[in-house]
């Protein structure tokens, strides 16, 4: 046996498979329709109703009316009273738009009828309330047919001299009735085309908006939507049109450092760099700006959501920390390779020197040139390596010390630095310290170059539980006015070049904060800037470290 719910054609599976708004609107259609037919039903009862009691106080006022009349009740007393009372009575029953009024004796014999053939016959219905002098309604089938009727009570002073009943029949009551349904169903039926129009016309709306997919698919996309937002690593934040986040996936928590609860919170409120959060607020896209918050360096991209209005903004972050500092280490090696370019091209020149005067029969003379080269180039390194120890410092300066050589400016170590192999802790990164001294080196070594002495001097020693690392320069110095904005991204003494300029205080500012370090400005005994980074080597010392000061 094949059930009907699985056929291929099962209006259950045809339903299934329409788009959402497609299921909606036949849903709507149908609510609506019911809506209106039980709107109608109720009109017709509540109009049947009204009608039947319509009918029951309109007889009543014309069987009262003519059991009132002075002229039935001497009627009444006559012979006859037939003679006098039909053309009365036929003439109320016109007049009050009754069907028929019965005068009748006290024991049922009818004086009056619309047939004239039923005068003098019994009256069909009930007379005994009446003659105990009341007035009741009730419905009967008479001789017309079933009818609403009223009896009442024809008095002459304290006595009943006859009865008088005044009826309208259920087939006068339901042909009214019927005509008021007739209105009824053309405004049912008026209403239930506008409400089709006006649903169809919603639904249409909703069919572009759901881009025609049913319930399972939009369900679907849900699904893949939530599972693409958090496996991404980059970061995704969707912002609405009051600069609201909307949606942000782990990725964007993680390198923004928000909490799950920032949805709903307003961008200028979340306590993001100046930079960043213009970034975010501003109205045209962004394409890979670089920002720093205070422990990463970061992409930004930003596109605004159009559709005939603004409607938000996506944004993508991507963590740029690792990358900026192996940039920051490649741009020292690749110095390191000039530095050995340079020093491999000086040295080819003092060895054909060296051949040259060998060949010349001056053997003493080369031994001496050659001997004096050497004693130059190894105190060199016996400063560097005697008063720092530590091998990635020690590296870091020989090489900046090529580099300054090349450039013509002296690289001195400071006679009171001394920092031994081993002394700096496993939690203090050695990237960090490159980040730090190299780039606070690179910055002096472009302010000495050109200056009068054209010296940069460095001390590196502990001092009081703490690393401490002081650069300074022979160069112009900073100042005053420039020191708030030192430490900003993006900005420079120096013309921009093709990498940009102004970062690379702002990431040893950066690596200071990861670190619990504290970084200081002063002016250096030859003139220009002098800076000095104190960086804590127990936690202890690193509970009492403070903030950057400048």
């Amino acid at each position: 046996m094949r059930m009907a719910d699985f056929s291929p054609s099962s209006p259950f599976r045809l339903l299934r498979s329409r788009s959402l708004a497609g299921q909606l609107f036949a849903m709507q259609v149908v609510l609506v329709a019911l809506v209106v037919a039980g709107c109608a039903l109720f009109a017709y009862l509540s109009d049947s109703r009204q009608a039947e009691q319509a009918a029951r106080r309109q007889a009543t006022a014309a069987a009262r009316a003519v059991a009132d009349s002075p002229s039935v009740r001497e009627a009444a007393r006559t012979e006859n009273p037939s003679a006098a009372l039909q053309p009365y009575a036929e003439q109320v029953r016109r007049h009050t738009a009754v069907d028929f009024v019965t005068i009748m004796d006290t024991r049922g014999i009818r004086w009056t009828h619309p047939d004239e053939r039923r005068i003098g016959e019994r009256f069909l219905g009930h007379i005994g309330p009446a003659l105990k002098g009341e007035t009741f309604p009730e419905t009967y089938t008479g001789t017309l047919g079933p009818s609403v009727r009223v009896v009442t009570p024809i008095r002459d002073g304290e006595e009943i001299v006859g009865l008088v009943s005044a009826g309208i029949t259920v087939e006068s009551i339901s042909a009214q009735v019927r005509g008021q349904v007739a209105l009824v169903l053309l405004v049912a039926a008026g209403a239930l085309v506008i409400g089709g129009l006006g649903t169809y016309w919603i639904n249409a709306r909703l069919r572009r908006h759901t881009h025609g997919m049913n319930a399972a698919e939009l369900s679907r996309m849900h699904d893949y939507h939530q599972a693409t937002l958090h496996a991404v690593r980059e970061g995704l934040l969707m912002l609405d049109g009051r600069r609201r986040i909307a949606l942000i996936n782990d990725g964007a928590r993680e390198l923004l450092g928000l909490e799950a609860t920032a949805v709903g919170t307003p961008v200028a409120e979340l306590g993001l760099p100046t930079r960043l959060t213009g970034a975010l607020l501003a109205s045209e896209p962004r394409v890979d700006e670089l920002h720093l918050t205070e422990d990463r360096v970061l992409v930004v991209n930003t596109s605004p959501v159009l559709g005939g209005e603004q409607r938000g903004t996506v944004v993508t972050l991507r963590d740029h920390t690792e990358l900026q500092s192996l940039m920051g280490e490649l741009d020292s090696e690749r110095g390191f390779t000039q530095a050995l370019r340079s020093q491999a091209h000086e040295a080819a020149n003092r060895l054909h020197t060296v051949v040259s005067l060998i060949e010349l029969g001056r053997a003493q003379d080369a031994v001496d040139f050659a001997t004096a080269e050497l004693e130059l180039a190894q105190a060199l390194t016996d400063q560097v390596v005697a008063a720092v120890a530590e091998p990635v410092l020690a590296a870091l300066l020989l090489g900046k010390a090529a580099q300054a050589n090349e450039r013509g400016v002296e690289l001195r170590i400071s006679p009171d630095s001394r920092l031994d192999d081993g002394l700096l802790p496993a939690a203090l990164p050695a990237r960090d310290l490159v980040t730090v001294l190299g780039n606070l080196l690179d910055n002096a070594l472009d302010a000495a170059q050109g200056s009068p002495l054209g010296r940069v001097t460095v001390t590196a020693r502990t001092d009081e539980g703490a690393l401490l690392l002081r650069v300074a320069d022979s160069g112009p110095g900073v100042e005053p006015a420039h020191r708030s904005a030192l430490f900003r991204r993006g900005w420079s003494t120096k013309p921009a070049g093709p990498g940009g300029r102004g970062l690379g205080l702002a990431l040893v500012q950066q690596a200071l904060h990861r670190n619990n370090g504290t970084l200081e400005l002063a002016e250096s005994a030859d003139g220009g800037a002098e800076f000095t980074v104190r960086l804590p080597l127990s936690p202890a010392g690193a509970a009492d470290a403070g903030a950057v000061r400048r």
